[in-house]
């Protein structure tokens, strides 16, 4: 009988219990792994295996897929960047790899090509969004200006990590100014090789809304924890509150621009739309020393002179409730806070709670706060008037003037303030 190779679809016999799934390799002699049709990998010890029948041969498809254009489609550009989305299962290893090029994410996912022509494809690096930063969104932005002088390109969709996908996509909305055809950001929570993966439904969503009317930047993924639909959200209202679910990213203080099947679109809230003769331009000057701090009960304010030793120009705080700090406390941050603005360092107040906006009128503590000289980001998110400070601080003739970054941390330049929120 011919012996079962790792990648082969293998039936394991377990006396009178069967299991069935794809052979791995493992990294331990005496266990054998098996990869589920559920996408799990189980591991059975050799001595309790009766015996490995192959129900299929492993067969490695070396052939390049091909894309194919037409010419009754519209164009659209594609920047890869990583994530789970442009990974593929090694059925030899039962890990994930990177695509070995970003033309194979359509041989995984070839519906996205029902609707659109995927033009152009650039690959800048291949990053867990976890290891980018300031560097790469400005990256990310100089490429998505290409596309945008491109009369032929009528969109561009962007794959990307999911654990700091917000970060830049805030990034971009404050980067790019004047849009004039849609930017869409899309990811995925789940591998290719998972029958629940979420890629399919997601890119299906972005090439629609990347050829739409709603000129923006916009984060498109599962708006359920089924394949139903997508929403487009806004770029600077967004946030991933889920670590695994598929509908992980959720709207903020505000609605999502629409709500997007895999045939059709549903506007929902106000929207730039597409106007191709519209003046863009890049503006993505950013200053890397900011950091982001999140407040809890008893904690020391000796990390805020941490900060201002090593040269920091501003801080976003996390605050709890309406924006609150250590006031009245054993370790009362005022003075710390005070010292920091006195030095030139501008000081941003969010609410850790997301939902709602921050408030310096209500208690006689916030009213102390707010005589420091605190900014008060309305109902901002932490991440985004983190990204935002970073760019209005990265504008040297702003910096200069307190009154000026005050004023530019306020303004609304990409719908991250909204004016009211639901249950005010």
């Amino acid at each position: 009988m011919e012996e079962a190779q790792f990648g082969d679809y293998v039936e394991i016999h377990l006396g009178k219990t069967i299991y069935e799934g794809i052979l791995l390799e493992s990294p331990e002699s005496g266990i054998v792994l098996l990869k589920l049709d559920n996408g799990y990998n189980i591991g059975f010890n050799k001595k309790d295996i009766v015996k490995i029948k192959i129900i299929e041969k492993f067969k490695e498809n070396k052939k390049k897929f091909e894309i194919k254009q037409d010419k009754n489609k519209p164009n659209v550009a594609l920047i890869a960047t990583g994530g789970t989305i442009v990974n593929r299962y090694d059925s030899k290893t039962g890990a994930v790899h990177p695509l070995s090029t970003p033309e194979d994410l359509f041989k995984f996912y070839p519906e996205i090509l029902d609707t659109i022509n995927i033009a152009k494809i650039e690959m800048p690096f291949m990053k867990a969004s976890e290891d980018m930063d300031a560097k790469d969104w400005k990256d990310i932005a100089k490429l998505c200006e290409k596309y945008l002088l491109d009369g032929n390109i009528s969109g561009i969709i962007i794959t990307h990590g999911t654990d700091t996908l917000h970060y830049t996509s805030a990034a971009l909305s404050f980067f790019i100014r004047n849009l004039n055809k849609p930017i869409v950001l899309t990811y995925s929570q789940r591998s290719g090789d998972r029958a629940s993966s979420d890629a399919n439904l997601n890119l299906q969503c972005a090439a629609l809304a990347a050829v739409s009317d709603i000129a923006e930047v916009m984060l498109v993924g599962h708006g359920t924890s089924n394949d139903d639909f997508c929403y487009a959200m806004p770029g600077t209202k967004v946030r991933k509150m889920h670590s695994s679910r598929r509908d992980a990213f959720k709207v903020i203080n505000s609605k999502p621009f629409a709500k997007i099947f895999p045939d059709k679109i549903e506007i929902i809230s106000n929207y730039t739309r597409r106007n191709e003769k519209a003046k863009h331009f890049i503006d993505s000057k950013f200053e890397e020393k900011i950091a982001l701090i999140k407040v809890y009960p008893g904690q020391d304010p000796e990390i805020l002179d941490y900060y201002l030793k090593k040269g920091y120009k501003g801080i976003v705080l996390e605050g709890t409730g309406l924006g609150h700090v250590p006031t009245n406390a054993r370790k009362s941050w005022i003075k710390s806070i005070k010292n920091l603005i006195d030095n030139n360092v501008f000081v941003v107040m969010t609410s850790q709670t997301l939902y709602g906006r921050v408030n310096s009128h209500v208690y006689t503590n916030l009213r102390l706060l707010d005589s420091t000289g605190v900014i008060w980001a309305e109902d901002m998110l932490p991440e985004t008037a983190f990204v935002k400070l970073g760019w209005v601080l990265g504008h040297k003739d702003w910096a200069r003037d307190k009154e000026i970054v005050k004023e530019k941390m306020l303004e609304n330049f990409a719908w991250e303030i909204s004016e009211r929120l639901g249950e005010e």
